[in-house]
């Protein structure tokens, strides 16, 4: 895998504005830990390698046990290890990430909004929103993770 374009080299004022996003998402008040595993389960569904060592290893630097962070990928049937909200919002970032198969359709809607306020649904839409336009910048310019530079 050779690296790309640097994207952002290139277009600095576009990263401004991602930046100015990822800081929404990181002062909007929902828990680091649920924004981290909604990151991750989008990247694990848009095979972003930068991304999914990126926020695998933030998981784990926020003291978030190995065997959660493990199954983030199996998460409906590692229930019992995610929170109601964690799983809602889990649920809802594969649905908008596969939007187009999904639809997002509004019995997904539903089942989120039972367990998530209007805010913090809002929010997880962005943050979900927020990691398909990163993962389709780290697959396209072909980013290298971490754990192949070390």
């Amino acid at each position: 895998m050779s690296k790309r374009l640097e994207v952002f080299k290139h277009a600095p004022e576009a990263y401004k504005g991602f930046t100015a996003v990822k800081h929404y998402v990181q002062t909007c008040g929902l828990p680091a830990e649920l924004v981290e595993l909604v990151y991750l389960r989008v990247s694990q569904i848009n095979n972003c390698a930068f991304c999914i060592d990126m926020h695998t290893r933030d998981l784990l630097n926020q003291g978030v046990r190995i065997d959660k962070v493990a199954l983030v990928q199996v998460w409906e049937e590692a229930a019992a290890l995610f929170s109601d909200k964690e799983r809602a919002a889990l649920a809802w970032a594969e649905s908008v990430t596969r939007v187009a198969q999904t639809n997002a359709p509004d019995s997904d809607y539903q089942k989120a909004i039972a367990v998530l306020s209007e805010k913090e649904l809002a929010d997880v839409t962005v943050a979900v929103s927020l990691m398909n336009a990163f993962n389709r910048f780290g697959v396209a310019t072909r980013m290298t993770p971490a754990a192949l530079i070390m």
